[in-house]
């Protein structure tokens, strides 16, 4: 039996470096295996919002908590459709559809396999995230022309426990299983600032590293503490604290694409600039990321051509 890559002892060495130095390293890294001037732009839209009878303790969306969230029906294909267009010509590359399902409904689920092809037929890539998953239905999505699928970790496999309940670590290494063995890309992350220790960050980051075949987009959300859920009154994550996670995620899988996520309607552009020059090139387009605030596009095009990012011309 081969020994994973990482252990937490040696990601640990990493994460501890001096900061100019873990960024020094990990811009190095970066610069190996990527056009430090490219971006990638995507864009996210619920297609099933609220009413998720999971109770990850982050969503607003899950049923088991009282929040501003309004349940709202899978979206009719023409809605998706259209938004997919807005989101090609804002300059995104992919465009992935949520859904707040433990697991993709029968009677849906031919609708989403629609839903990808009509994306597909636009000529961007396509994700989803829809829960657990089986092989048929990950066959099934193969089938249809997916590219990506996005089932996140979230955290470390001891943290966890206090953040979900309705499903183990080992339902969603499961499902990440499916997926790769169907021949689709995956795209898996986790959230920081939950309350977890930087052990459980170190941890979450062995765990990505560690999976038989390293995630091809890798999104780092940090917590936005929603109203009604159990971490509404979390503390902000330390900023410096954010940044070492990122530099050491690009240290530890240096050629998956690291998209920061939920939760840069907090950061200055001064504080997204170090998580690029970290080695996060990719970011989430559109004013609303499934539920949570998101900085608009324009606002976007301008920071990133303001740091000499090559931006889509028609942007």
């Amino acid at each position: 039996m081969t020994q994973p890559q990482w252990d937490s002892c040696k990601a640990e060495q990493i994460y501890e470096l001096p900061l100019m130095e873990l960024i020094f390293r990990a811009l190095s890294i970066h610069t190996q295996h990527f056009n430090v001037d490219e971006i990638e732009l995507c864009s996210l839209l619920s297609i099933k919002t609220g009413a998720c009878p999971e109770d990850c303790a982050y969503c607003p969306q899950s049923a088991h908590y009282q929040t501003d969230v309004e349940r709202e029906n899978l979206l009719p294909l023409e809605v998706v459709i259209a938004e997919a267009k807005k989101a090609k010509a804002s300059g995104a590359k992919r465009f992935c559809m949520g859904a707040a399902w433990r697991n993709p409904p029968k009677k849906n689920f031919s609708t989403v396999i629609d839903m990808i092809k009509a994306v597909k037929n636009i000529g961007l890539e396509t994700c989803v995230t829809l829960g657990m998953l089986n092989q048929q239905q990950a066959l099934e999505l193969r089938d249809a022309g997916l590219d990506f699928y996005n089932h996140n970790l979230d955290t470390s496999p001891e943290y966890y426990k206090k953040i979900i309940t309705t499903r183990t670590y080992s339902d969603r290494i499961k499902t990440l299983h499916q997926i790769t063995n169907a021949g689709i890309h995956v795209c898996c992350g986790g959230i920081i600032g939950m309350g977890e220790t930087r052990q459980d960050r170190i941890a979450l980051l062995v765990q990505l590293a560690n999976l038989p075949k390293s995630p091809k987009s890798v999104p780092i959300n940090r917590l936005i503490p929603f109203k009604g859920t159990p971490l509404e009154t979390s503390e902000n994550i330390d900023n410096i604290e954010f940044v070492r996670t990122i530099a050491t995620t690009r240290i530890m899988l240096p050629t998956s694409i690291i998209r920061l996520s939920a939760g840069r309607i907090a950061m200055s552009e001064e504080m997204q600039a170090l998580c690029f020059i970290a080695g996060a090139n990719s970011i989430w387009l559109g004013n609303k990321l499934l539920t949570a605030k998101n900085p608009n596009s324009d606002s976007d095009m301008i920071m990133l051509k303001k740091m000499g990012f090559k931006v889509p011309h028609h942007a």
